[in-house]
């Protein structure tokens, strides 16, 4: 029973994967000047709509307790581009020799793939809108599975949201 949970718990901590995320941004921006904000309206997000539609209620959501307003008339615009891809399924085989007195046994192992983990990108750029520039941009990498539920989905760019815009805006030396 102790085993069963053990494997139990493994399973679950293997199917969160973690959302890892890059930050970058101009060191040189007041960043207490910006105070609303509004989509590129050329963006290509590269999400199914209804995908697109959860991010962005997500993003809204957190820039919202940030302080930060949704207008027409924004002092910068958030451009978000996605993209999947494959990690590279490594395979490996092993060879081993080894003994105790006079036996001598030796073993062979090969490792095989068993499907490819789909992961996504998904790219969030702060433009100021005045001067066309980027001043703000984080990159996050999740795993993603396109047989989840709606629910699932949810979640996860909700998740992904969080975690992205966490560091948004910067601590600054003053």
């Amino acid at each position: 029973m102790k085993y069963l949970k053990a494997i139990v718990l493994l399973l679950l901590l293997s199917a969160c994967s973690p959302i890892l995320v890059n930050y970058d941004y101009d060191n040189k921006i007041d960043f207490t000047t910006y105070k609303t904000y509004n989509y590129s309206p050329d963006r290509d997000t590269g999400l199914s709509e209804l995908d697109e539609d959860r991010l962005l209620d997500a993003i809204d959501s957190i820039m919202t307790l940030k302080g930060l307003k949704l207008s027409n008339t924004p002092d910068f615009f958030i451009n978000v581009k996605s993209g999947e891809y494959q990690n590279n399924q490594q395979s490996a085989v092993g060879v081993g020799l080894g003994g105790t007195g006079r036996n001598i046994g030796g073993g062979l192992s090969i490792g095989l793939p068993i499907g490819a983990l789909v992961n996504r990108q998904i790219t969030i750029d702060f433009i100021d809108q005045t001067k066309n520039k980027l001043f703000w941009q984080a990159i996050s990498k999740s795993s993603y599975s396109p047989k989840a539920s709606p629910e699932k989905r949810d979640s996860k760019f909700k998740a992904i949201a969080k975690k992205t815009l966490s560091k948004y805006p910067p601590k600054q030396k003053q």
